[in-house]
């Protein structure tokens, strides 16, 4: 039996990845800052509590997240430790384009990537396009606007469970360094994904196309935040929605 640590169990990508482990009988680890049932405590910024929660683990699945440098000092905490502990293999989850758009949060992915890699721990990276829920997101935080401001690019949402799944696999593997890219089955432009979450939201709010000059927008406009060939993920986000919005009705 391997013994897993997962660090951002309980995040959005971690519960399912988590789920799937124990389900398959594996001793997971599920590391937090908090206490409770199945749960292991360490503090990744700290430090405090990760030598003891690395201690005969097999395989770490790097998921956790925060803003800024602590993104950083966490990456850099965590690889540090599972090199001291001889982890036989990090499987570490990123971002499809983060080499290529020019954005303060995926270039603090980009420098995990370096650092996981200058670790010299055994390794496999993992990059994704955007959940389904980010897209989700997008659009709900805009609640209190008497519009929705809809980007003029294009987005390719993959299920959250399906990139659990991929997760899984790649960790039952070797270490492969940097397999290709996955993402969802559609690209589609945000209007489009707007049009489909009011439908499903019963929102009436207008849209605001957005264009902006600038190398961000270019970046994505060039499609570096997408996947081409065959995709991934079988789940649409029109199902996403449908689960998260019409199941109980």
């Amino acid at each position: 039996m391997t013994t897993y640590l997962i660090t951002g169990a309980t995040g959005q990508i971690g519960t399912p990845t988590t789920a799937a482990l124990r389900a398959d009988g594996h001793d997971v680890r599920a590391l937090s800052r908090r206490r409770g049932p199945g749960l292991v405590t360490g503090d990744l910024m700290s430090g405090t509590g990760i030598d003891a929660a690395m201690a005969d683990v097999d395989t770490v699945i790097h998921l956790a997240t925060t803003n800024g440098a602590k993104d950083i000092q966490v990456a850099k905490n965590l690889f540090a430790a599972a090199a001291s502990a001889h982890v036989r293999h990090v499987v570490l989850l990123s971002i499809v384009g983060i080499d290529k758009i020019p954005m303060g949060f995926y270039k603090q992915r980009l420098a995990i990537e370096s650092l996981a890699t200058a670790s010299g721990v055994p390794l496999t990276v993992q990059r994704s396009t955007q959940f389904h829920p980010f897209v989700d997101t997008l659009f709900s935080a805009q609640r209190f606007l008497p519009v929705v401001i809809a980007p003029s690019i294009r987005f390719q949402p993959i299920a959250t469970q399906e990139v659990a799944a991929r997760l899984v696999t790649l960790a039952a593997g070797e270490p492969s360094g940097r397999v290709d890219d996955i993402g969802g089955p559609e690209q589609r432009t945000t209007a489009d994904l707007l049009s489909a979450w009011k439908k499903a939201k019963g929102s009436r709010r207008p849209a605001l196309p957005l264009r902006l000059p600038g190398k961000l927008f270019k970046a994505f406009a060039a499609g570096n935040n997408l996947v081409p060939g065959t995709p991934f993920g079988h789940a649409t986000f029109d199902q996403y929605l449908a689960q998260k919005y019409h199941s109980g009705r």
